[in-house]
């Protein structure tokens, strides 16, 4: 069933607007401006119900809040006004606004405009994760990482928590390509996405395709301690797999990765530390491949081998 939010400082026509979309959706009612930005940022909404005159923080300032979020500015957003001149609908738009609803309410057309803009707002999601998906492995492709990445670090921001950086690729690819085709490299590197995948199961970890044979994974919350021990973990799965490599290079395909923990500020930047965690990968492979490299902001490095 998918989820609307109602922001209205009126109990009653937001009773009456639940009351008249609950037997379609599951509605979540927010009587301030301030409670529904919070709401909307934590939660997965399909449609926003907003009244524009409310006290303190009006319609049209939590409107453009609302478009400043990048987890918030696809919603669609459906303002609830008595306000029908121009001006104000012409202002509305303009901030991102989908729509409008007048009051007093006729149920069939606030039906029809919600159903109307439900059915965009999914089409339109439907749409951005087929976009958003690697074809070969599955997982989320290098679109959806950069999007991804900037609002995980941003979460970690606002929580205060710390966000881990890992890259890895696979080993002498180039190699295994050569050797066995790229028919057998393709069916690698799923086998590597799905492995890393299957051992990334928190509700916050995040694991995309990179480019080629390298791929990024995000972990929310922990010590770089930790987030070591968990990669170590996926490393070995890889070679647990035992996929036969070129004998000349290695008996078995397997990962380097490099990584950091760091607790994320809004004056530092999230390009910085993908860098670091690229060295770290650079100095997996330099002392000598299958290995996990991991480090913390003050850049005290923890090696597997």
């Amino acid at each position: 069933m998918e989820k609307i939010l109602i922001v209205d400082d009126s109990i009653v026509q937001s009773t009456q607007l639940r009351n008249i979309l609950q037997d379609e959706y599951d509605i979540t009612i927010a009587q301030t401006a301030e409670d529904g930005l919070q709401l909307a940022c934590s939660q997965d909404f399909s449609l926003i119900l907003l009244d524009v005159v409310m006290p303190g923080m009006d319609g049209f300032t939590l409107l453009k809040k609302l478009q400043e979020e990048i987890v918030t500015r696809r919603v669609p957003v459906i303002l609830i006004t008595s306000l029908s001149d121009a001006l104000n609908e012409q202002r509305g738009l303009i901030l991102g606004a989908v729509d409008y609803i007048a009051k007093p309410f006729n149920t069939l057309i606030v039906k029809a405009r919600v159903s109307t803009h439900i059915r965009l707002y999914r089409y339109r999601r439907q749409f951005e994760q087929q976009s958003m998906t690697d074809q070969l492995t599955g997982i989320p492709n290098r679109r959806q990482y950069e999007q991804s990445s900037l609002t995980k670090w941003n979460e970690a921001v606002r929580l205060g928590v710390s966000l881990s950086i890992c890259i890895f690729d696979i080993d002498h690819f180039k190699m295994y390509n050569d050797t066995f085709g790229h028919p057998a490299g393709d069916k690698v590197i799923a086998a590597v996405a799905q492995t890393a995948a299957k051992n990334l199961q928190r509700n916050t970890d995040f694991l995309a395709r990179y480019g080629g044979e390298e791929f990024v994974a995000l972990l929310m919350g922990g010590t770089a301690e930790e987030a070591f021990g968990h990669i170590k973990k996926i490393r070995q799965a890889v070679e647990d797999l035992q996929i036969h490599h070129d004998p000349s290079v290695a008996e078995w395909v397997t990962v380097s990765v490099g990584g950091v923990t760091v607790l994320p500020t809004a004056e530092n930047s999230y390009d910085h530390y993908l860098k670091i965690a690229d060295a770290m990968l650079y100095d997996a492979k330099r002392y000598g491949r299958n290995n996990v490299v991991w480090t913390n902001e003050k850049m005290n490095q923890l090696r597997e081998k």
